[in-house]
């Protein structure tokens, strides 16, 4: 790998890991109910939600971009933005699979083409490791967003974040 593309991966890594920290921060201090609380007609959870980020870190770093993912800790009963799994289980799957999207960064030149291809339009947008990062900074941003307007019809609490 050359300079000039360490130095891109590392900016990119700097906001994908800024967005991950934000999605952790806005939801710290919520207590069991709250996490697993659907306060939107769409009946996600907070908690449901952080699990479907490790799982699109999963599905984008280690299915698409790699050919191959770790199995799962449990049986694939992945619903939408829920969980029956504790707030402890959800949280270090999701911290897992971010090390290990980490980890096929740092493996991989930003140019490398995905082993596999997402379904659908998407599939045909991502061309290279680049567009997976880049991918996962706007879908973990997104759903950061969407907790803080969570965390504030829970709470009350806005402005929550990395310090």
């Amino acid at each position: 790998m050359d300079r000039v593309d360490d130095d891109e991966k590392d900016a990119l890594l700097t906001f994908l890991e800024a967005q991950r920290a934000s999605v952790l921060a806005i939801i710290d201090g919520l207590d069991v109910e709250a996490l697993t609380t659907a306060v939107l007609p769409s009946g996600w959870t907070p908690l449901g939600l952080v699990e479907h980020l490790g799982h699109a870190e999963r599905h984008w770093f280690q299915e698409i971009a790699t050919g191959a993912a770790e199995p799962l800790p449990w049986p694939d009963d992945h619903t939408p933005l829920l969980t029956p799994r504790p707030p402890a289980v959800v949280f270090a799957f999701y911290r897992a699979q971010c090390e290990r999207s980490n980890a096929v960064l740092a493996s991989l030149p930003l140019s490398t083409p995905p082993r596999e291809r997402h379904p659908g339009p998407l599939g045909d947008e991502i061309n290279d490791l680049r567009g997976i990062v880049l991918h996962m900074i706007e879908e973990t941003a997104r759903h950061a967003g969407h907790l803080d307007v969570v965390r504030e019809l829970l709470d009350g609490k806005t402005g929550l974040g990395p310090r």
